[in-house]
């Protein structure tokens, strides 16, 4: 049974991430298509790379210096998951906070280390004013469907930041 824990700045650095596997085999991906979103074949394996890494560790840390949260999921003392969320309100009316990260290890997936994260992600949201949290999520049918699962749909608003950086990931909201 994974445990859970907020994490500290102190603690986000590469060696967190030593026993952590990124790898994601995608096959099909959702994309929208005049209006309509559609399964489309998009074959491609999904990793991180040293420098991939490097931007994470310096991602996360400015969550937590910025007054966001940082939750991570261990085995045995290894990082198998983490998730974090932004601190600042956004999206007028819908108030929304920005899910930047949940991902979970390649051989730990399918155990609920997923849904833990996000339950603490949304519980962390809702205590700090959002509304709703706001995902802009990877396309991928597999990754689509933890979403969904978690109760997650389409964004009522999409954040323009959010579509430029990562034109093909799908704008969700979860009301909180």
């Amino acid at each position: 049974m994974a445990e859970y824990r907020e994490l500290k700045f102190n603690e986000i650095n590469r060696e967190l991430f030593a026993g952590f596997i990124r790898r994601q085999v995608v096959t099909d991906c959702w994309r929208r298509i005049d209006g309509e979103w559609v399964v489309k074949s998009d074959p491609f394996i999904d990793d991180w790379n040293e420098e991939d890494y490097a931007f994470l560790v310096k991602c996360l840390q400015n969550t937590v210096t910025s007054g966001g949260v940082v939750y991570g999921a261990f085995e045995g003392n290894v990082l198998k998951g983490f998730t974090s969320v932004e601190p600042q309100l956004f999206g007028g009316e819908q108030k929304y906070l920005d899910l930047t990260s949940i991902h979970v290890s390649q051989d730990m997936r399918g155990k609920g280390i997923g849904r833990g994260l996000f339950t603490r992600a949304c519980e962390w949201a809702r205590a700090h004013g959002a509304e709703k949290l706001y995902i802009s999520a990877h396309s991928a049918v597999e990754s689509q469907a933890f979403y969904k699962a978690m109760g997650c749909v389409e964004a009522e608003v999409y954040d323009q930041e959010h579509v430029q950086a990562e034109p093909f990931d799908c704008q969700l909201e979860r009301r909180l």
